[in-house]
């Protein structure tokens, strides 16, 4: 399998650092054995090595019929990713309460709460019937987070049952009670969601996740970690505009997109992340971390896996794009949010045993939706 599968784990979290040089070294048990700097700095030469190399490799492309078929069967191709490697591929992000410390019961998180608590939510809407709104719940664990339950626990077979065809009211959704409120959206086995869950404890937290692959939902229901009471997890296409998420807009306190909108259509991300926008409280956050042009993996995409500039399909027939910052600034300032944070992490990785230098380009971005005045 090609090398776009490996996800970035920062190299200040956990573990020990040791100054090497100039630079610091990680801890190797933390980024897949292998050793890992920092900030790297690209040379005039690599950038434009890095360009040449994308340019060939995108100078054969797939054939309109495999691309439909991409994007039609695109569920298929995940389904069969996860039955394949299960809740076995990725590591738990714990490394992510470093990054967004608005996941963690910090002092960051209690402001949030503190100025959004009071958000009014739209007292009803109708909700689309559809597989959009399926409580087939997506998650991962590892060993560490226990086994799997043998049968999904009577009150979230009640929501499943329910939720297709009832008005989302202010009281009537799942977490109506909670006052901070976290969706992941592409949330695989769980190995965002589990940690959270783990970490925070605050009982006034709620989350949701949701994950186009009906076999990652059913991982995620399936996991001993999982806790109705606390979290819902459901099968959603982040592209169907015909489905709405089971939750009223005005209501989400974060939104997290780890490696999940380089997966879809480029033409198609605008809207998914206005629609996101638009369940947002004023204030609220989306979270984001993805992969970065000429990262290694564009790299070692070789001629006829190019689908279009900067969009490849993988030898399993998932799909992965490479994002510029501007690209992402663009995304979500017209979706009405504000800045906070668009940084490239440039990583340098280096595994002795295969004697092999990788260098890693991955975004990171926090955007903030507009607070409302007083006189508004």
């Amino acid at each position: 399998m090609d090398g776009s599968w490996s996800e970035g784990v920062p190299a200040a979290v956990g573990g020990k650092r040791q100054q090497f040089g100039s630079r610091f070294l990680s801890d190797p048990a933390r980024v897949f054995h292998h050793n890992a700097w920092d900030n790297v700095k690209w040379s005039e030469e690599q950038a434009a090595a890095a360009e040449r190399r994308v340019q060939e490799n995108s100078t054969q492309r797939v054939c309109q019929q495999k691309q439909v078929d991409y994007e039609i069967n695109a569920h298929k191709y995940w389904n069969d990713f996860y039955k394949i490697h299960e809740n076995r591929f990725f590591k738990d992000r714990h490394w992510l309460f470093t990054e967004f410390p608005e996941l963690a019961p910090s002092q960051n998180q209690k402001d949030l709460l503190s100025e959004n608590k009071r958000s009014e939510v739209p007292e009803c809407r109708r909700s689309e019937d559809g597989p959009g709104l399926t409580t087939e719940q997506h998650g991962c664990s590892s060993d560490s987070l226990g086994g799997h339950k043998t049968q999904l626990p009577p009150v979230e077979e009640n929501v499943t049952q329910t939720l297709s065809h009832l008005e989302i009211c202010a009281d009537e959704f799942p977490g109506a009670s909670a006052t901070y409120r976290i969706l992941e959206v592409g949330c695989g086995v769980g190995n965002t969601v589990f940690p959270i869950l783990q970490t925070n404890n605050d009982p006034r937290l709620f989350v949701y996740c949701c994950d186009f692959s009906s076999t990652a939902v059913e991982l995620v229901q399936t996991n001993s970690a999982y806790d109705p009471s606390r979290c819902f997890a459901f099968v959603h296409d982040l592209c169907d505009e015909e489905k709405s998420y089971p939750v009223p807009g005005n209501s989400l306190d974060v939104i997290i997109l780890i490696f999940v909108l380089s997966a879809i259509v480029p033409d198609k991300m605008q809207k998914a992340i206005n629609r996101l926008s638009k369940l947002l409280k004023p204030g609220g956050v989306m979270l984001l971390r993805d992969y970065g042009r000429y990262d290694m993996a564009q790299l070692r995409f070789k001629k006829g896996q190019c689908l279009s500039e900067n969009f490849y399909v993988r030898g399993d027939g998932t799909r992965v794009y490479f994002f510029t910052q501007d690209e992402l600034d663009t995304l979500f300032t017209t979706a009405g949010l504000e800045k906070v944070q668009n940084l490239v992490d440039r990583r340098l990785q280096v595994n002795r045993g295969k004697q092999l230098t990788m260098y890693r380009v991955w975004i990171q971005c926090k955007y903030r939706k507009p607070v409302l005045s007083n006189t508004s």
